[in-house]
């Protein structure tokens, strides 16, 4: 029999943490509103809030030199799901799950639809992979994909991608995602120009295959794999690439893949401003594409991204319909509580711009309060929202403390027994 956190356990936990909720959401409560905040609005709308868990995201990662297996990992694409549904069962903040092809590419997609239903999941963006030759793959990725200088390699790139719409229709998505690692680790080895031309003309035979209802995300990398030049490198790289493809193309913004001390909320602003931001992939760095937890180093600029958002959604700014999506690397964690705590942080940076004081902030920025704008933001960003998020959970049917109540259960000892070691990545990163 498969292990599973019922309702039971999670309403066990909550009753002992009952009377501290209460008395932690009373409070805060009081001080919100002299503020002229009303608490349970904020809940409502963090209960409202959702973002999607990639199914890699619950296998162990790697870094570029060795990759150290965990125990009770999943084997496959169904213990993938099961390990989303037990964050969304206890976060309620993961109402749907990411898939990568072909890493989670299976025969029968009813069953794939079916076993995400019984964890109350939907899916998302569905994900293509270039980046990476696939058992019996007669052509290779090694010199690029859908910029590579050979048109059967383009060809096939573009096929995959094809592909890839045609599954996440039978799965109910509404989304392509494409990152590409073409580029260049030696000055002349590459025409910069012809590669874009080259990306460009294959994306937009992908472009043509979309859905009248669906969107494609350009997901751009500074660097990595390829050092020198990367043929999709910035957001101005993306937004002109997506320009010319059409309106079903935007620009997907993952926090990792800036230039060091590059003002991502002023891109998100730009990509609101012109109609064309589809989203995030959520994590943090210190160095660079770390893939580090949400929120696990500069929680001040993920506030930021969230204020941008929240102003947009202020503004009824139009287009404004932003996927969100966490994508993470992890190493030395258990992955389900890295996802989990990664969401907590997630609702926490939104309730928190909920928080700020819109008139008053523009009040000080038209007046050019220099230090009065910065405070209204900062006032936001201090409030320890946690009985906000914790009364959200509960009303939904979550956890008041997630990986308290995860940890209590012994899930990934459950999950040890049941899921033999096999040797194999099954999140598909190395």
């Amino acid at each position: 029999m498969t292990y599973r956190i019922t309702p039971d356990i999670v309403a066990d936990h909550n009753a002992r943490h009952a009377t501290a909720t209460a008395d932690d959401y009373g409070a805060l409560g009081r001080t919100l509103a002299r503020r002229h905040i009303d608490i349970e609005t904020i809940v409502g709308k963090v209960m409202a809030f959702g973002v999607a868990v990639p199914s890699w995201g619950v296998g162990t990662g790697g870094t570029r030199f060795a990759r150290f297996p965990g125990t009770g990992e999943p084997r496959n694409v169904f213990d993938k799901i099961e390990d989303c549904g037990t964050i969304y069962a206890l976060t309620r903040a993961t109402p749907a799950i990411s898939p990568h092809f072909p890493w989670d590419k299976v025969s029968d997609l009813r069953a794939l639809r079916e076993a995400a239903a019984a964890e109350n999941l939907t899916f998302d963006a569905v994900n293509s992979n270039t980046f990476q030759d696939q058992a019996g793959q007669t052509l290779s990725y090694k010199f690029g994909s859908l910029s590579h200088t050979d048109k059967a390699v383009r060809s096939l790139a573009i096929e995959h991608n094809l592909e890839c719409i045609q599954t996440g229709k039978e799965l109910g998505s509404k989304a392509l995602t494409v990152w590409i690692a073409d580029g260049s680790n030696f000055a002349g080895q590459s025409n910069l120009t012809k590669a874009m031309d080259r990306y460009l003309e294959a994306m937009a035979q992908v472009y043509a295959g979309l859905p009248a209802d669906w969107q494609v995300f350009l997901e751009h990398k500074l660097y990595e794999p390829a050092f020198y030049s990367t043929v999709i490198s910035d957001w101005g790289s993306s937004f002109a690439a997506a320009l010319e493809l059409g309106p079903k193309a935007k620009c997907l913004v993952d926090l990792g893949h800036h230039a060091p001390n590059v003002n991502i909320e002023q891109i998100v602003a730009r990509l609101i401003r012109f109609k064309k931001l589809a989203g995030f992939h959520f994590n943090d760095s210190k160095y660079g594409d770390d893939d580090l937890d949400a929120g696990s180093v500069e929680p001040f600029r993920l506030f930021l991204v969230f204020n941008e958002l929240v102003d947009a959604a202020n503004r009824k700014a139009d287009g404004f319909t932003p996927a969100y999506m966490i994508d993470q690397s992890h190493n030395v964690t258990d992955p389900v509580e890295s996802l989990m705590q990664s969401a907590i942080e997630l609702q926490r940076a939104y309730a928190q711009a909920l928080l700020v004081d819109r008139a008053a902030l523009t009040a000080a920025q038209d007046s050019n309060d220099a230090l009065g704008a910065h405070l209204e933001i900062k006032q936001a960003f201090t409030t320890d929202v946690s009985p906000v998020l914790a009364m959200a959970r509960q009303r939904s049917g979550g956890a008041v403390s997630p990986i308290e109540c995860y940890r209590a259960s012994c899930y990934r000892s459950h999950k040890t027994k049941e899921r033999p070691a096999s040797g194999v990545a099954s999140a598909g990163i190395v």
